[in-house]
């Protein structure tokens, strides 16, 4: 995943098909956030990713030319995920998923309580799925307050969330792994 373009979009939190202003907006509020002097929230990484994604999304041309490539390999994505995708039944391929996504958090909140957080392109890498279709269980496990997000968008297992794992973990033995996983040992 180290090799693969950034997402400038998921940088700014904005959709792909964000107005000009809606961008600047954003870019202002997180430029402010992050911005290196600020002693609260300030990161100098994200100031610069955040400045780099605007820098790109805010010329009409740059922007253009972006578009086409991010679209591309989001087509990309899709197709490669459906081409390998199993006949199993849906709704418990997406159950195996969010179990799965789950103990990536859990596991990490154990592992490392200081920092009990991921991104989505660490669990992408993780669950060997790609972010478009981890978007319904991430909403999901949003809504059911299994999991929030931090000031960086990134992801942390709730007490509800642990709960939920462990209350299903042991039905879902039997059925465990996703094969993406095992494709990437």
């Amino acid at each position: 995943m180290a090799d693969a373009p950034v997402d400038y979009y998921e940088v700014l939190q904005v959709s792909a098909n964000a107005e000009p202003d809606t961008i600047q907006r954003v870019f202002r509020l997180l430029a402010q956030r992050f911005h290196p002097d600020n002693k609260d929230t300030g990161s100098d990484v994200r100031f610069r990713e955040i400045h780099a994604a605007y820098s790109v999304l805010s010329d009409p041309e740059t922007r253009a030319r972006y578009d086409i490539s991010y679209h591309q390999q989001r087509n990309e994505r899709y197709r490669l995920v459906s081409a390998g995708a199993q006949a199993e039944n849906e709704f418990e391929g997406e159950l195996i998923v969010r179990l799965t996504l789950l103990e990536a958090l859990y596991t990490r909140r154990r592992v490392d309580p200081s920092t009990p957080t991921l991104f989505s392109t660490e669990l992408e890498s993780l669950l060997g799925r790609p972010r478009e279709h981890l978007e319904f269980t991430t909403w999901y496990l949003l809504q059911r307050k299994f999991i929030t997000r931090d000031d960086q968008s990134r992801l942390m297992i709730t007490a509800d969330g642990v709960d939920y794992l462990e209350r299903n973990y042991k039905g879902s033995l039997t059925r465990r792994r996703l094969e993406a996983s095992t494709e990437q040992s």
